[in-house]
């Protein structure tokens, strides 16, 4: 037992170097009398590397796989392929699983879509992955992702881009645009994803699928890397609004090593497919239409797809939130510093958060950011040195005011929500762009990267869960729909979504137009 490395006790040239970065004036008798005073607290972390930590069981046999050929990943979705059975029976008996690659599944490569994880294989499950193979999935890989989870678009990936299978020269969304790609072409029904600000929905919007940010704290992040505390999400990409109430019936609710989910309250998502939406209150959010950006022929579209609902019983009104538009305003806030200390300078794991630290992958993420920070995204290091630029010279003074405004966000949708069920809007006010060049500018990678996300990024903020249906298409490429609701309100999102899947064709839904099932 223990570390390979225990700690040493500092130097007084070290305390004199840690001193002088802080200002602190002393001399060399106030060092040798602080190093002397530390021998005491140190004893303690002596002992700590004598003790045992508990780990996250892995409770199912597995070979590591393998790294798929390029004419096995035409979209370059998998990192690593392998079939790992779990029980024989189960609400997810028959499924096949694609796994995020930010989940650590014991024994198969994790690389988080960065060279700064690239070899790292984790000897534990994430607690989601223990709950899908006891419920009888097969995990059969892991999908790509973009480099640390901080792209809304799919080129920023570490082994290269992930393309939409409706168009190769498009983005699949990111950062789980690999689980996206899959479930749009086929390879698997089911899917995890990952969200802090879009990342969930967007690749779902973007390649037709079916994706849900559960609300905060329902579904554990245990044995996930995160990006940043207070708005890590995870949650299903499906097929179909039915594999999506599987997926989140099986992975939601109270995880002992995740405190976010010791509020989680798990609804009847299996019992929701069929209550249909007669009496439910719609309120069609103005603030999430007519953007700078948005494409008017979207934002037709998701309006068409909510008169489908009214003409299946639901109630529509129009509600205003202007709070909306501040949305990401705040969650930069949150997140920048939030990801620099967390993810970044916390290696991947940070502190004082009370959950499992898979320290395995911080040690790993460590020696990557020690030994490979050049070859990170553009988009890492533009939040590692814009997240410590703020913290030096701020002095976490924006981070701090933007968590005490999501109060005011939170609230400001409460109130919304206290007069409609859901709240509906595009879920990104266009289609999936196009993949650009290796050779961008790179103020076109990182704006391609992050400018998408007017409509997602405020629900990572409020916490509320948030779905995405496609509705529509334009020129080939998927429409997405977004619904909102109460917290932990899952089931309502899954009723409506359910009707709306039953009662249209997206594929053959042009953008402006809703065509019925059944309809020629």
């Amino acid at each position: 037992m223990g570390g390979s490395m225990p700690v040493r006790l500092p130097t007084t040239d070290q305390l004199d170097d840690i001193a002088a970065s802080f200002g602190l004036d002393l001399d060399d008798d106030d060092l040798r009398s602080f190093r002397e005073i530390m021998r005491g607290p140190l004893a303690s972390y002596a002992r700590l590397d004598q003790l045992a930590e508990p780990k996250l069981p892995v409770r199912y046999p597995r070979a590591p796989g393998h790294r798929p050929a390029e004419a096995d990943n035409p979209h370059n979705a998998w990192y690593w392929r392998t079939e790992i059975k779990g029980a024989r029976g189960g609400l997810l008996a028959g499924k096949a699983v694609a796994v995020k690659d930010n989940i650590c599944v014991a024994g198969v490569p994790m690389m988080n879509g960065s060279a700064l994880l690239e070899g790292y294989v984790p000897e534990i499950d994430a607690t989601v992955v223990t709950r899908i193979l006891d419920a009888g999935g097969t995990i059969a890989g892991k999908a790509a992702c973009e480099d640390l989870c901080f792209s809304g678009a799919s080129h920023t990936a570490a082994t290269g881009p992930i393309r939409n299978p409706h168009n190769p020269k498009h983005s699949a969304g990111g950062s789980s645009g690999g689980s996206a790609a899959l479930v749009a072409a086929g390879e698997v029904p089911m899917a995890l994803g990952g969200d802090q600000g879009g990342s969930i929905r967007t690749p779902s919007s973007w390649c037709g699928v079916y994706g849900l940010k559960p609300t905060w704290g329902l579904v554990p992040t245990t044995g996930s890397m995160p990006i940043s505390y207070s708005v890590d999400h995870c949650g299903p990409i499906c097929a179909s609004t039915e594999d999506v109430a599987r997926l989140l019936t099986v992975i939601a609710g109270h995880d002992g090593y995740d405190s976010r989910t010791q509020l989680a309250r798990a609804g009847d998502y299996m019992g929701a497919l069929d209550a249909g939406v007669k009496g439910l209150r719609i309120g069609v959010l103005k603030q999430g239409f007519g953007h700078p950006e948005s494409d008017a022929a979207v934002d037709r579209a998701a309006r068409k797809a909510i008169g489908v609902l009214k003409s299946q019983g639901a109630k529509v009104t129009e509600v205003s939130v202007p709070m909306h538009y501040e949305g990401p305003h705040i969650w930069s806030g949150i997140i920048l510093e939030g990801a620099a200390e967390m993810m970044l300078k916390g290696y991947g794991v940070g502190n004082n958060v009370p959950g499992y630290y898979p320290l395995s992958m911080q040690e790993a993420f460590a020696r990557g950011m020690s030994s490979r920070l050049n070859d990170a995204a553009e988009t890492v290091k533009l939040v590692l040195m814009l997240g410590e630029y703020l913290h030096r010279n701020y002095h976490n003074r924006y981070h701090s005011k933007a968590q005490n405004l999501r109060v005011l966000l939170r609230d400001a949708y409460a109130e919304a929500l206290n007069e409609v069920d859901i709240l509906a809007m595009p879920t990104i006010p266009f289609t999936a762009s196009e993949i650009p060049p290796a050779d961008c500018p790179r103020e076109q990678y990182v704006d391609l990267a992050l400018n998408m996300q007017a409509n997602t990024c405020p629900f990572d903020v409020s916490g509320n869960p948030a779905f995405t249906l496609p509705c529509a298409h334009k020129g080939g490429l998927p429409v997405g729909l977004m619904l909102v609701g109460r917290h932990f309100e899952e089931a309502t999102l899954i009723m409506a979504a359910a009707a709306f899947e039953g009662a249209t064709d997206w594929r053959k839904t042009a953008a402006g137009g809703a065509r019925r099932k059944g309809k020629t």
